[in-house]
């Protein structure tokens, strides 16, 4: 009996050590461009049509300039994005080419750098050498540990220049399109563009905060903010141009 009861708190701790706990994917493949995306989209289109709208325009002229903004900041977004996780997934992998003609070449060198690098970190220096040692007994496994130790990224989960540019391309179009949504459905008033603007930029800025553990209040006043300063600045100066040409 004194058995059967001891080993229910053991089974129970064991399941606990196993199941662990979750983190959230933080590597930026998409949630960073699409974030960056919606309200550099929102603050974009905001701005251009507060400074067209400010000028006087036409409303058939705040579409096309808004659209063409959304088309252009899209693209541009997307391309930016591309180049930016390329160039970067390129140089991770030229640092990874080095690593592993070091590997190849100096391996003992290497299997002492590792077992420093365990001693830095705690690790009693008998069992650092002996974990370093088994490591480097497959150079595959070897050479992504290097890497993760020393470039501080996993080469085998490389965020992807597509999934990237993709992200930041729909989320851009999608917050650019919020301030131009009234103009397109004929409610051709500056003001409700900007009120609607003014909620994406707090319901936007308040999840961004949320999804990263801060106050969402925080976030949105944030995000508001910035984008009324955008907005106001495009403003003034579509004022002072359209009524000196007017």
């Amino acid at each position: 009996m004194t058995a059967a009861r001891n080993s229910k708190p053991e089974a129970h701790g064991h399941q606990h050590e196993v199941r662990g706990h979750h983190h959230r994917d933080v590597s930026g493949g998409w949630l960073r461009p699409a974030v960056f995306g919606a309200m550099d989209g929102l603050v974009t289109n905001v701005s251009l049509i507060s400074g067209v709208g400010g000028g006087g325009a036409q409303p058939h002229f705040v579409i096309l300039t808004g659209l063409a903004g959304l088309a252009a900041g899209a693209c541009s977004m997307a391309a930016g994005e591309y180049v930016s996780v390329s160039s970067q997934n390129e140089l991770v992998g030229s640092e990874v080419y080095k690593e592993k003609l070091e590997l190849e070449n100096n391996p003992d060198a290497e299997q002492r750098e590792l077992a420093a690098t365990f001693r830095a970190r705690g690790v009693d220096a008998a069992v650092a050498r002996e974990v370093a040692a088994q490591i480097s007994r497959n150079p595959d496994h070897a050479l992504s540990v290097h890497v993760r130790e020393e470039l501080g990224v996993d080469p085998q989960d490389l965020p992807s220049p597509v999934t990237a540019a993709g992200a930041s391309l729909v989320s851009f179009s999608i917050g650019a399109l919020v301030p131009l949504f009234p103009y397109l459905v004929g409610a051709s008033y500056l003001v409700l563009a900007l009120g609607l603007a003014a909620l994406a930029a707090i319901i936007g800025g308040g999840a961004v905060s949320r999804l990263t553990g801060r106050p969402f209040v925080q976030g949105a006043a944030r995000q508001l903010i910035l984008g009324a300063v955008a907005a106001a600045i495009t403003f003034g100066i579509g004022h002072l141009v359209g009524g000196a040409m007017g």
